[in-house]
């Protein structure tokens, strides 16, 4: 069935502003300029704050849906189910895990490439498809299992192309293999948020990009409460700021002035985690979401592309082969085969639009906030 102009708009925001949200954070992490108090010029390294920019994004989520309802209540659209009532509170756990999670990562991607980090988020299968067995009694199939190890096996690889690779000044090898570490750490705490997400949130029926403001709203007004005390803990080699201090979001702002591009980077950031989330909420409802998984996939290309010819980065064929493994893990995982087989033996029904959604997103769900 051919898509519509619509659903080709919907396939390219996702597929643009997720590329945008990795390759801006990078952007402005490859910046240099001075900082407060005449400091020496240094890169641009403020995880944290920039992990505020990203729950302001997810924020704004919350305008889309009031947006939605509004046009929906004047066009008796059904589209839009009645939202039960809930406690907002409900969604703290999960937002706790996504501040944790996010704000490693951000420190991650100081540390290593950004298609790396891209890459390695694939580890969320393994740690999820565990927890899913052990606190939801959830029994994996078969060809979820052999997803797992295959991720596993990827990871392997994508880590090999990263020890083997040059690494330039920027990224020395101990910062490549901590970062590495990182965002697979990160991977278990987005996979303990996936849990709670569906043990307390799904069950409430809360519309997607509601969820996500909520999330985003807690996670904006905590870190940036969090940023106060993080101005006075040392954090020693381990921190970017000339005052080697966890966070230091004065040197930030004054860096953004004497280099107004970082501004452009942060707000690029900022506004592309919105419309990813947007995009990719209605690309699972408009067409399904073997589609989204797909188009997350050639997100990973696209920023793997883009960064070599960029000159962040310098190819290694190991990365080919380690990407191919991890695809093939998560097409596994969330049983793309299924459809893939039903086509190429023809003996079986292939399943529809709504029943392939069912699979994917009853069995298996993404977290809410997936765009992170």
């Amino acid at each position: 069935m051919a898509w519509t102009k619509y659903q080709l708009f919907l396939a390219g925001l996702m597929l643009v502003t997720g590329s945008i949200n990795t390759l801006s954070a990078k952007w402005a992490d490859n910046f240099k300029a001075e900082g407060c108090g005449g400091s020496k010029e240094h890169s641009f390294q403020h995880p944290f704050l920039q992990a505020v920019g990203m729950f302001l994004g997810e924020f704004s989520c919350l305008a889309a849906f009031y947006l939605l309802q509004c046009r929906a209540a004047r066009q008796s659209d059904s589209s839009v189910e009645p939202q039960q009532s809930f406690s907002a509170l409900l969604f703290l756990p999960p937002a706790l895990c996504d501040m944790t999670g996010t704000s490693l990562m951000y420190v991650a991607l100081n540390m290593t490439s950004a298609s790396s980090f891209q890459m390695l988020r694939g580890a969320v299968i393994i740690f999820t498809g565990l927890f899913s067995v052990a606190f939801l009694g959830r029994r994996l199939a078969p060809s979820q299992w052999v997803g797992i190890l295959a991720t596993i096996a990827g990871l392997v690889v994508v880590g090999l192309a990263d020890l083997l690779s040059k690494h330039d000044s920027q990224h020395k090898l101990s910062e490549v293999i901590t970062g590495d570490l990182l965002i697979i750490m990160a991977q278990i705490i987005v996979a303990i948020q996936m849990v709670l997400e569906e043990k307390f949130v799904y069950k409430h029926n809360v519309h997607p990009l509601r969820a996500v403001g909520i999330e985003g709203f807690f996670g904006f007004v905590i870190l940036s409460l969090l940023l106060v005390p993080m101005y006075y803990i040392p954090a020693g080699s381990f921190s970017g700021n000339p005052r080697g201090m966890l966070e230091d979001a004065l040197d930030a702002f004054c860096q953004v002035g004497r280099q107004p591009l970082i501004a452009l980077a942060l707000l690029g950031n900022i506004s592309s985690i919105a419309f990813f989330n947007f995009a990719g909420i209605s690309v699972t409802k408009e067409l399904s979401a073997t589609t989204r998984m797909v188009l997350d996939s050639l997100r990973t290309v696209v920023i793997w592309a883009l960064s070599l010819a960029l000159g962040w980065e310098v190819f290694h064929p190991l990365q080919i082969l380690g990407f191919l493994i991890l695809l093939m893990g998560t097409a596994l995982y969330n049983g793309l085969h299924y459809p893939l087989l039903a086509c190429l033996s023809r003996s079986c029904h292939r399943p529809t639009q709504e029943g392939e959604q069912e699979r994917l997103l009853g069995d298996n769900r993404t977290p809410i906030n997936d765009a992170s």
